[in-house]
């Protein structure tokens, strides 16, 4: 897919709720302090693009204010809206919820803009480090609320990682601590589309923003 933001590039979108950690996790992609982090919900507040690449992959990472998808609030409103562009924009979503949080009323929203979106997504439960956390039970209740909205097969099928995006580790497993976020950078790997090999001419796509 063509993407006149990051070119010929895969592109990859963390949406979730405020305050979740995405802005962590995409600090940690990229490797400085690009996003703002605090643990204050509605910092980010518009759509922060970065150039990523793992095992000679390359692709886009876009990071997203946090999705309040009921809220009459201005700003609130605005971000919901450049969430939706990421979305729309992307090959490829991360969702992120909290552990200790677990799932809220605002989440069938966002797993409702997901189904709609019909791309990929990799379920990113965060903050695992955090205690009396629950994640298997946090990853049923997201496959629940998924099939209770009539979601297809191929996305109930959806790959889920289990971390600490603060920490700096990601695993498959809740309770098999790594010592680093490869198991995520591995499966958006497997995700986004593979390059595409075009034959003849060269063409040179000029747009402007």
């Amino acid at each position: 897919m063509y993407n006149i933001i990051t070119g010929m590039k895969p592109t990859v979108a963390i949406v979730g709720r405020p305050n979740v950690g995405k802005s962590t996790f995409f600090n940690r992609v990229v490797g400085k302090r690009v996003a703002i982090v605090e643990d204050t919900p509605g910092v980010t507040r518009d759509r922060i693009y970065a150039d990523a690449e793992w095992n000679s992959r390359s692709f886009g990472l876009i990071d997203t204010g946090g999705i309040e998808p009921d809220s009459k609030d201005v700003i609130l409103s605005q971000m919901r809206e450049q969430a939706q562009i990421a979305i729309d924009l992307a090959d490829v979503i991360l969702f992120m919820v909290d552990v200790k949080q677990g799932l809220v009323d605002a989440d069938d929203k966002v797993c409702n803009m997901l189904r709609r979106s019909r791309k990929p997504v990799l379920l990113v439960v965060n903050k695992v480090d955090k205690p009396n956390g629950r994640p298997e039970v946090v990853n049923e209740q997201v496959f629940d609320l998924m099939f209770s909205l009539d979601a297809t097969e191929e996305q109930l099928d959806y790959k889920t990682i289990y971390g600490s995006a603060k920490q700096g580790w990601m695993s498959h497993k809740w309770n098999e601590k790594t010592d680093s976020i490869v198991p995520l950078l591995d499966a958006i790997i497997d995700e986004i589309p593979a390059p595409e090999v075009s034959e003849g001419t060269p063409q040179l796509l000029v747009t402007s923003l």
